[in-house]
Formats: C-alpha cells, structure tokens, sequence
C-alpha cells in the first residue's frame, strides 16, 4: 500500500508504524514550500493521502483535498500522533 503524507516536518516513529502496518511507499509533502502548497502531485498507485491538521496550513490542505478529490484517493485528516492516526484508520477501514 502507497500512502502521501502532507504536512510535519518530522515523521518520526509514525513512519516506522505506518510500515508494520503494512505500508511499502510513502511519500511526505511538508506543505511549507510554496510549490509544496500551489503544485501538489500524487503518484497514482496511491491508497489514500494522510493530512496532519495541526502541521499544515490551509492552502496546503485544501490544495491536498482538490487534488486527492480529482483522482478519487480516499482523505484521512488526523494529527500528528500514532494514536490519533491510528484510530482515523482504523475508522476509514486502511487497518
């Protein structure tokens, strides 16, 4: 499974835990350079895109809904916390 990661500067244990659960790629867009938020490109094997809402701005998440939207990959909007990340997962039916 292929997931994007928009927003944090750091990933830390979440990018271990992500791969135990099954994870083979993962892409991270910070969101804090300007061609991060304005020209947002997804791969297109891509199971669904991470927002981390207390790590990213505004235009850089709704630039990550539009285009997750066009391509019709699944959003989870989560903070940057394994629990809280884990339980929006586990919500979406990704674990």
């Amino acid at each position: 499974m292929s997931i994007v990661i928009v927003g944090g500067d750091y990933l830390g244990g979440i990018e271990k835990n992500l791969y135990s659960i099954g994870v083979t790629e993962l892409v991270h867009i910070s969101g804090r350079k300007a061609l991060d938020r304005n020209k947002m490109n997804l791969p297109k094997n891509t199971a669904f895109v991470l927002v981390f809402t207390d790590y990213v701005n505004h235009s850089a998440a709704k630039n990550a809904k539009l285009v997750a939207k066009s391509q019709s990959i699944p959003l989870v909007f989560a903070k940057r916390s394994w629990r809280a990340i884990e339980g929006k997962l586990r919500e979406s039916k990704f674990i």
